[in-house]
């Protein structure tokens, strides 16, 4: 079997369109959650997300046809994927590069203006574009003609855990023989009108009026998560093939593990053996020994359910011990929750953690929940000589994903 490598990252967040951004915003702990400011709030019970910040596509490297004949999580993910192939300088086969770029949302901006559309003007003026901008699979569809990726193609759909399970599937791929490179991660820009009141109405939404306090993982004050958007895409490729082009390498992929609690639309399983279970499986996979120091980059949603879960979740599948050495933090205390994208954004944070020995730090964290005992590194970064990064995503209908990172 292959081994399984980074060679190129990109992203567009609410921390910056850059990864240089992104990290240094991340590390310095510097939060992207604001009042919105893109849509109008004031029929909104929910004011605050993370939205992409300084957004122009134009300025971002897309076409006016492009931007045109595509919703906003495409270009979100186009732009992310171009980046990592500049970072990555790939070259190879069109018939072994696929695409692995999921959304667990999709169009909804698109989805939403063709309904008004139809309802306000007959269907005879809704777009020819309708389909294939709103339909999820087509960021995917897109970024491969964008870069003649004739092989396999794979844009999973399970909501939160989209991108980490694209991530690990294209790791699976490629261990096994199906391709040499994968363009992998996920996109969503459903900071939206009808997503936060579906959010907010389902109570999973902070609505805390100080954006400061909006989004507080693994806190007593949690209420709920802010939501995010954005596209965290990877170069995913097998270890031989980049070390003859003489790729830039950034971490190894070792472990995956994906699993289902198959319990509740939207509550984890009660006592957190499933999620543990792909924690297990990545470990095993990736050879967890007792001499690693891990890190885990943690869901961390800031609902009052996941956190406590997630922490039963974590010793569950590290053993108490390991679990309260371990160094664990939540990206979305800056990020939010950007969905199908948030396990891109992590994938990014945990490959430049244990390249560089840096830990962001979980911000807020200022009245930590004593279910919740673990070490979230509060407030500020921290330096440690990690062997090994977990990276967590937990997605609504019970879908749980896990990757493992090493240094190659």
């Amino acid at each position: 079997m292959k081994r399984v490598v980074i060679t190129g990252m990109g992203v567009v967040s609410p921390l910056g369109n850059s990864v240089e951004m992104f990290w240094n915003n991340l590390i310095h702990g510097v939060s992207g959650i604001d009042y919105i400011k893109n849509i109008d709030t004031d029929k909104l019970s929910v004011k605050i997300a993370a939205e992409v910040k300084n957004y122009d596509p134009k300025e971002l490297g897309l076409e006016p046809s492009t931007i045109r004949r595509t919703d906003k999580y495409t270009q979100y993910a186009l732009i992310a994927a171009k980046q990592a192939m500049a970072d990555s300088k790939l070259t190879v086969d069109p018939e072994r590069l696929g695409v692995y770029i999921g959304s667990g949302v999709g169009g909804i901006e698109t989805f939403v203006n063709q309904t008004q559309k139809l309802l306000e003007e007959g269907g005879q003026w809704v777009s020819p574009l309708f389909i294939p901008m709103m339909i999820a699979n087509i960021a995917a569809g897109n970024v491969a003609i964008a870069f003649n990726a004739q092989g396999p193609s794979l844009p999973v759909v399970t909501a939160c855990a989209t991108a980490t399970h694209c991530i690990g599937e294209a790791f699976r791929s490629i261990k096994y023989g199906y391709a040499d490179a994968i363009i992998a991660g996920g996109a969503e820009a459903a900071v939206h009108p009808l997503a936060i009141s579906g959010f907010a109405n389902a109570k999973a939404l902070s609505k805390v009026e100080d954006p400061k306090l909006a989004s507080l993982p693994f806190d007593t004050r949690r209420q709920g998560f802010v939501l995010g958007e954005g596209a965290g895409v990877l170069i995913v490729e097998e270890l031989e093939h980049a070390q003859l082009r003489g790729a830039k390498i950034y971490a190894e992929i070792v472990g995956y593990g994906n699993t289902c609690d198959a319990y509740h639309l939207t509550a984890p399983m009660p006592d957190s053996k499933c999620a543990a279970n792909a924690m297990k499986l990545a470990a095993r996979e990736a050879k967890l020994s007792i001499d690693d120091l891990v890190h885990v980059n943690a869901h961390g949603t800031g609902t009052p359910l996941n956190d406590k879960s997630e922490t039963v979740a974590i010793k569950l599948a590290l053993g108490e011990e390991m679990a309260y050495k371990s160094l664990i933090t939540s990206n979305k205390s800056m990020t939010g929750h950007a969905l199908g994208a948030a396990g891109g954004f992590e994938a990014i944070a945990s490959i430049l953690a244990i390249q560089t020995g840096i830990i962001p730090p979980t911000i807020g964290l200022d009245s930590p929940d004593p279910e919740c005992d673990l070490d979230y590194v509060p407030h500020t970064l921290r330096k440690a000589n990690i062997t090994i990064v977990f990276s967590n995503s937990l997605g609504f209908g019970g879908h749980n994903g896990c990757l493992a990172f090493r240094k190659c």
